[in-house]
């Protein structure tokens, strides 16, 4: 029996939430921006989308495409309660769903299709659900498999449904261009295009050794994906794997080679990644410090601890250590430390007195800024420095060492 998976893709989602919750947005040309000034467009409406405006531009190359365009400072924690709020409904229709991004679902019905009709009555009813209950729009594909999917979500866009059937796939492939499949990105396209491959017809038409002899393992894949096959299982929420390392950095609002203001940043970069590691019961036995500078040369260095850590001062440290060894050539546009090689435990177990004392003043400002504010206690030399807009990362999950 054929699996059958939906691909659920929300419309502009972090516009539409926008809109919908500011009438005075409906119909109107707008973006979400982050708070920074040297943000890029998160999420631009269907609307502005119309004017040429895309995910990724600057708010100056939006205005000069769509002068009445609207930015709207964007709210991640909206968002990701919405996103919990969307899985809740999909629950309905089956345990098997995979959040694939912050708006992105995979649902394998295979199962439990039978109790609601055909996969169409299914994604139906899902798509009504969310529009009636939180009042959004979303696009849903049906195939057989994952890929195939979310291709067919591609097509249903914005605010339809459309079922790729196997038999289907080699007629509706040989036209469609290379690059509107998931998995071949830029760089491979352009490849793919200097052969004289323009389309997934094109492709499928190649022999299989000689894209193993251009691309290596992942020549095969390409191979593969031009028919259409693919056999990654739908992952249900809690038997993904666990993230591998724990990271955040900043953009900065203005380049900057001060090394007071520098080391400020790392300290609340370094109590973010602390306050991850502890919620999940984790240490960090290296630290990776990620800088880039104003031309977007990006350096990275990292330093093996000599025994695993969660505790913010001692990431602090490292980090800074790190750091004061990179000789600067240019001001410094991003900032970011993650925490890699993790290990269940942390310094709760720990035989030193002092190193007791920092998990129990760790726990305590956790528990407080869990209960009551994010940022309701933090280090005194964070004071006169500019807060910064939280950002949902992509390996952002509602559960889990992900959700943060």
């Amino acid at each position: 029996m054929d699996t059958t998976i939906l691909h659920i893709d929300m419309d502009a989602f972090f516009a539409s939430i926008e809109q919908r919750d500011n009438p005075s947005l409906l119909a109107k040309p707008m973006a979400i921006v982050g708070s920074n000034a040297r943000t890029v467009l998160v999420s631009p409406s269907y609307e502005a989308r119309d004017y040429g405006v895309k995910t990724g531009m600057t708010k100056h190359q939006a205005k000069l495409l769509c002068p009445d365009i609207v930015f709207v400072t964007g709210n991640t924690d909206k968002y990701a309660s919405v996103c919990s709020d969307i899985a809740k409904i999909l629950y309905a229709f089956t345990p098997d769903i995979e959040i694939s991004s912050i708006d992105e679902f995979f649902l394998d019905i295979t199962n439990t299709m039978h109790l609601f009709g055909t996969a169409e009555d299914v994604a139906r009813d899902a798509k009504k659900r969310i529009g009636k209950q939180l009042g959004l729009s979303s696009s849903i594909g049906i195939a057989h498999n994952k890929l195939l999917a979310k291709f067919a979500s591609e097509k249903a866009k914005p605010g339809g449904i459309y079922c790729l059937k196997r038999e289907d796939v080699a007629d509706v492939f040989k036209n469609t261009k290379v690059g509107e499949l998931c998995g071949i990105g830029k760089k491979t396209r352009e490849q793919l295009n200097l052969m004289g491959i323009e389309t997934l017809g094109d492709l499928r038409r190649c022999n299989p050794a000689q894209l193993k002899h251009l691309f290596g393992v992942k020549g095969l894949t390409l191979s593969l994906m031009a028919d259409g096959i693919d056999d990654s299982p739908v992952v249900p929420v809690g038997t993904e794997d666990e993230a591998k390392s724990m990271g955040h950095s900043i953009t900065f609002k203005e380049d900057t080679a001060d090394a007071n203001l520098l080391s400020r940043y790392l300290l609340e970069l370094a109590e973010m990644v602390g306050r991850r590691l502890r919620k999940s019961a984790l240490s960090a036995g290296t630290i990776r410090l990620t800088l880039r500078y104003k031309s977007f040369q990006t350096i990275t260095r990292q330093k093996a601890l000599t025994s695993p850590t969660d505790d913010t001062r001692a990431i602090y440290h490292t980090a800074r250590l790190i750091l004061q060894g990179i000789a600067l050539k240019e001001p410094v546009r991003l900032l970011g430390i993650t925490g890699s090689r993790l290990s269940a435990g942390s310094a709760s177990g720990s035989l030193f007195q002092q190193d007791m004392k920092r998990y129990r003043i760790n726990k305590v400002l956790d528990s407080i800024n869990e209960r009551f504010n994010h940022h309701a206690l933090f280090f005194a030399s964070l004071l006169d420095k500019d807060k910064h807009s939280k950002v949902i990362s992509p390996a952002w999950r509602p559960a889990g060492n992900r959700n943060y």
